[in-house]
């Protein structure tokens, strides 16, 4: 298996005095996602969770939705050469195998580039691909809905969420260089948290491990996301069914019209007590706040 962290040489000047000293950093390999194996998408990511990582990717594809539809996934033998001659697996390939009838996506080069670099389909399209796709709603998209009876959150829980999520990462506070994300329950609980390089792929670990533990839809989970909140992010909330998306930056405007198209609360710029709710406020606790 591969490392989650490396060290390597690092030449240090502080207050003007060189050093040189080892550095630990996030590690950082290639993944590649088979589907009854057919290359389906290649991503980077920090070795771990490969398994749910790639579940994962399959709920915001919207080919998977119960643990049923999953027969397997194993490794495949990825060999690289080692420098005495022989081979080792790369555990850098993975192969999802389906259950029986569950429906196999048509894997073409288009949707191949899609999935691969999330930026071959744009504005409405993507919208609508989404909103089509999507097994679980998470409310009206004019705001009318509740997503199942999610009850009102405090602007208190929500700004309670980043300090939290930052407690909770063990491997961030070695190399200071990974993202993360968590799930956290109406009253500000700690669900589940993964950490990655990409915080796409520790969204998708995370889904990938509520998919094989019957958990999906998430329909009583904020999902916290370190970074920005982009219309990736927005996506794979509303195909696992979240219906609250937290960014401790801000929101891209193609992340904001997906949360309003479905209903999704969208809150930006999460940090200390201040917050933008930029979509999906009937979830906010806002009352007698508002100016």
């Amino acid at each position: 298996m591969g490392r989650v962290t490396e060290r390597r040489r690092v030449v240090r000047l502080r207050d003007g005095a060189v050093s040189e000293r080892p550095d630990t950093l996030v590690a950082e390999e290639p993944l590649e996602i088979r589907l009854n194996g057919k290359p389906l998408a290649v991503t980077m990511r920090t070795p771990g969770d490969d398994f749910a990582l790639a579940a994962g990717f399959l709920v915001s594809e919207g080919v998977l939705g119960r643990p049923e539809d999953l027969a397997n996934i194993v490794y495949c033998a990825g060999a690289t050469e080692q420098a005495d001659g022989t081979t080792r697996n790369s555990y850098n390939v993975v192969d999802v195998r389906l259950a029986p009838g569950v429906p196999v996506p048509d894997i073409t080069l288009e949707r191949n580039v899609y999935t691969t670099s999330s930026c071959g389909l744009c504005g409405k399209a993507s919208l609508d691909a989404v909103r089509t796709t999507a097994r679980w709603p998470v409310g009206g998209g004019d705001g009318s809905g509740d997503g199942g009876g999610f009850p009102p959150l405090e602007p208190e829980v929500l700004a309670a969420l980043p300090d939290r999520l930052r407690a909770a990462q063990r491997v961030f506070d070695r190399t200071g260089g990974l993202h993360a994300a968590a799930l956290f329950s109406p009253e500000g609980e700690l669900l589940d948290l993964r950490e990655d390089v990409g915080r796409h792929n520790a969204v998708d670990k995370l889904v990938g491990r509520a998919l094989t533990r019957g958990d999906l839809p998430l329909s009583r989970a904020v999902l916290l996301v370190s970074g920005r909140a982009s219309f990736e992010l927005a996506q794979k909330a509303v195909m696992a069914g979240v219906p609250v998306l937290a960014a401790v930056s801000a929101p891209s405007s193609l992340a904001v019209d997906l949360a309003a198209e479905t209903g999704l609360t969208l809150v930006g710029f999460l940090r200390g007590a201040s917050m933008n709710v930029y979509a999906g406020e009937h979830r906010v606790a806002l009352g007698a706040r508002r100016a």
